[in-house]
């Protein structure tokens, strides 16, 4: 929501982020960021229980892609690559386990469309939705060709609208998108309680194409398909440095690799390797969920229908329903995320130390659901996002060699962009990219994000100004 003092105060900390951002040669080497990975709670990781991670990699070998991170990116990145080029010697490296990190964390939303969503021209807006809903398509093709073992559900989402306002530029809204052949509707009030009864709702944008999955089946569901196919995966093996040239090598605690090109699938942990670290900042994202309800139980909180829904306020809230009933429910205040000082990659000792945030979070899920209160809570985790300050991800090539690629900062919309990202990236490597070409996420460039201590300090005081947090 836009007001002229929240305008003001956009405006005044955005220019004193551009200024403290001309500190980084100082700052940059002044603040020494560390790799912090900790232990997934969440119930994604959890649903996987007989999965064992691969032994570390022990020996210097050689590589013509060097994979770095194993959630979605990087294995998509393994799954379309090594589809192209089953001739190339592909290794993937994984700091803890694959999905421990935001793959495995997420809210379990599939959706469409990018973190930003105005400002683009018809074409470009019937393009972009087009790309997510065949991206969508694409997941459910390779889970059904796989016949892996994944929960999901595909029977649509609502961004619900708690303002009648709102709710009639919604309405245009819908009009205009389906006029481009975007097939989304508008629900008014009883429409849309008949599917999901929520206080304050007047109304909600429905998305058929769109869905709840859980993330972590489908990662590891696909290591053993990338290893019969010669994916090397090692897991337990953080990259320590990366020495750039015409051969990358590739540092871990216990071997070194030589790699004609390496990509960087890391989103919120990529500055710990000391790629854009300007570009990025890790935000924790709190979330839980329910025991299974029984279908009675739904019916009496006013779950009917639906895979999921979100908001429309500035704290998104954020809830899905699982194909076994479980209630998951993340956002809705500024105490559902937090952003640590230097960039810090793991919330200590989550959930005990966040209890303050899952109790907001529960009493604003009341606040939607009055019969959740007395809902059984099973799982509370932390999830680390990456988070640009446009809210546009970024996918692409650098390097002096141009042998650095890279797919990040999805700002809450990875679990269908990073499964996107495996295409772009070999697409971009094959020089057949036409496809992505003049998207708002590929080769684009970046406002530069402050260093330390003025990123903590500007989300601090802008969090508490504006009650979300910073972005041009």
């Amino acid at each position: 929501m836009s007001t002229p003092s929240r305008n003001l105060t956009t405006r005044f900390l955005t220019t004193a982020s551009n200024l403290a951002a001309l500190t980084w040669p100082l700052a940059g080497r002044i603040f020494k960021e560390k790799l912090e990975v900790d232990e997934s709670q969440a119930l994604w990781t959890a649903e996987t229980p007989d999965y064992q991670p691969l032994p570390a990699l022990q020996q210097d070998t050689s590589a013509d892609l060097v994979i770095i991170g194993g959630g979605f990116t990087g294995i998509s990145t393994a799954y379309h690559f090594s589809q192209r080029y089953p001739e190339k010697r592909v290794l993937l490296l994984e700091a803890k386990s694959l999905a421990n990190g935001a793959s495995g964390r997420n809210g379990g939303m599939l959706l469409n469309w990018l973190a930003v969503t105005s400002g683009y021209s018809a074409e470009m807006t019937a393009r972009i939705y087009q790309m997510t809903h065949t991206g969508i398509l694409t997941i459910r093709q390779i889970i059904e060709r796989h016949n892996l073992p994944v929960s999901a559900r595909y029977d649509g989402t609502v961004t619900v609208l708690t303002d009648s306002q709102r709710a009639e530029a919604a309405h245009e809204e819908v009009e205009y998108l389906q006029s481009l052949g975007i097939p989304e509707a508008y629900l008014n009030r009883q429409q849309l309680a008949a599917r999901l009864q929520l206080n304050g709702a007047h109304g909600a944008i429905y998305d058929p194409n769109s869905g709840q999955i859980n993330g972590a089946q489908l990662v590891r569901g696909l290591r053993p398909v990338l290893l019969e196919r010669g994916v090397e995966i090692y897991e337990g093996t953080p990259v320590t440095r990366i020495d750039e040239g015409a051969t990358i090598t590739v540092h871990t605690p216990h071997a070194s690799i030589k790699a004609k090109a390496i990509m960087l699938a890391t989103n919120g942990y990529t500055g710990k390797l000391g790629y854009f670290r300007d570009a990025l900042f890790p935000l924790h994202s709190h979330v839980f969920a329910t025991a299974p309800l029984p279908p009675e139980q739904r019916e009496q909180i006013g779950w009917k229908a639906l895979a999921g829904f979100s908001d429309d306020l500035d704290r998104i809230s954020y809830s899905s329903l699982t194909t076994d009933g479980r209630l998951v429910f993340g956002g809705g205040s500024n105490q559902s995320y937090a952003y640590l000082f230097n960039n810090r990659t793991a919330y200590p000792g989550t959930p005990h130390t966040a209890q303050p945030a899952f109790a907001k979070m529960q009493e604003t899920l009341a606040n939607y659901m009055p019969g959740s209160r007395s809902l059984p809570i099973t799982h509370r985790w932390t999830g680390t996002l990456g988070i640009t300050l446009n809210r546009q991800a970024l996918m692409g090539v650098r390097g002096d060699n141009r042998n650095v690629y890279f797919a990040i900062g999805y700002c809450g919309h990875g679990v269908t962009l990073a499964n996107i990202a495996g295409e772009v990236i070999t697409d971009l490597y094959s020089r057949d990219d036409q496809r992505w070409r003049g998207l708002p996420f590929y080769q684009q460039t970046y406002p530069p994000l402050p260093p330390e201590p003025f990123r903590w300090i500007g989300y601090q005081t802008f969090t508490r100004l504006t009650g979300s947090s910073p972005r041009v």
